[in-house]
């Protein structure tokens, strides 16, 4: 992508794409945080522009929380709550939308810019444009997720649409940050070394598969039901992992199971990233490469260890309060981000074959 800008062009555009996935992880930080306090089912209507501002009167938040009285989450959970208490779980998810809604302007006022200014060639127009489509399929499936925690006995929004949310948003934060790291890294910063790279690739695709049940710990609230470690509840293999919810539904239903796959997989990956780190050091890589092989043993280090404290410290949570625990899980999502950007980086740096430059 570097020859499909002109040179005086590349950093600004950089710029701008970095920016936007600083505000990618601010809004994955921001949905950690209305799940944490309860409060993405406080709005029930999609209103795209209509909904950028909260209620500005009395008789405005009166008519908002009687349409959360309506829901689920209200009748069963939240009966004790008052109007201020309505007003805090609401700002969350306002400001989780409003900011959504800031990312598009920041992706689309600059794009429009670069546009008419011709600094984009075309071969860079159309992944630009699906990086557009991205955001906004994501922010439909951000009601799609908040729809399904409006009917029926639901409290809490579906796991399964919780971690497709997720795991989409992170889609989208890499696919930014790989455009980035298209505009700012030479070419002759790259290496060839195929068992780097498939090594990479396979960390990169079990990582994936970690958030998706990093996510599923979310939307069941599973820390709770395994407050322990080393051992999960008293055993290393739980004797109760399935028959609970019925053949392949415990993989994604039964908190026990969700347990005992996020908590295999984080071993796995830190081997993983050993056995990756330890090649990496033994390659002579460019500079950038040098410095991009610190992070991911760091990385899972740290996030191993907040996974940890997060299980242990979860038996302390005070429904509606903000506590250790929250800390704890807020720094655990901001550190998965930055370990997935790492794998990222390395797999940009160390390729599987040559990279040919794009000619024109």
């Amino acid at each position: 992508m570097t020859n499909d800008l002109n040179p005086r062009s590349s950093r600004p555009v950089a710029t701008w794409l970095l920016i936007g996935v600083g505000m990618i992880i601010i809004q994955v930080l921001l949905g950690g945080i209305t799940r944490l306090t309860g409060s993405g089912l406080s709005i029930t209507e999609w209103n795209v522009v209509t909904g950028t501002l909260p209620p500005m009167n009395e008789q405005q938040w009166l008519a908002a929380f009687g349409k959360y009285k309506a829901t689920p989450q209200f009748q069963l959970l939240n009966t004790d709550f008052g109007l201020s208490d309505f007003k805090f779980i609401f700002f969350w998810e306002w400001f989780h939308r409003l900011w959504a809604r800031l990312i598009g302007v920041v992706f689309a006022v600059p794009f429009i810019t670069f546009l008419l200014q011709r600094r984009f060639k075309p071969a860079m127009v159309k992944p630009l444009l699906i990086l557009f489509l991205l955001g906004a399929l994501q922010g439909a499936i951000g009601w799609i997720m908040v729809a399904s925690g409006l009917t029926g006995d639901a409290i809490y929004v579906k796991p399964a649409k919780l971690a497709l949310h997720f795991v989409l948003a992170l889609g989208l934060l890499g696919y930014a940050y790989w455009f980035a790291l298209e505009l700012l890294i030479p070419k002759d910063q790259v290496t060839v070394n195929r068992k780097i790279n498939r090594i990479t690739i396979l960390t990169i695709g079990l990582l994936v598969i970690q958030l998706v049940y990093g996510a599923f710990m979310a939307g069941h609230k599973a820390a709770t039901a395994a407050p322990t470690w080393p051992d999960i509840n008293g055993s290393i293999i739980p004797a109760n992992m399935f028959g609970r919810e019925g053949g392949l539904a415990d993989l994604i239903d039964n908190r026990i199971t969700i347990h005992f796959i996020h908590r295999g997989l984080a071993y796995l990956l830190f081997f993983l990233v050993l056995w990756l780190s330890v090649h990496l050091y033994k390659t002579t890589g460019s500079a950038a490469i040098r410095k991009a092989r610190l992070w991911p043993l760091g990385l899972i280090l740290v996030q191993l260890l907040l996974g940890i404290f997060s299980v242990l410290s979860s038996p302390g949570i005070v429904p509606n309060r903000w506590g250790l625990f929250e800390w704890l899980a807020e720094s655990h999502q901001l550190i998965a981000m930055f370990f997935l950007l790492s794998l990222i980086r390395v797999y940009y740096l160390v390729r599987g074959r040559t990279v040919i430059p794009t000619r024109h």
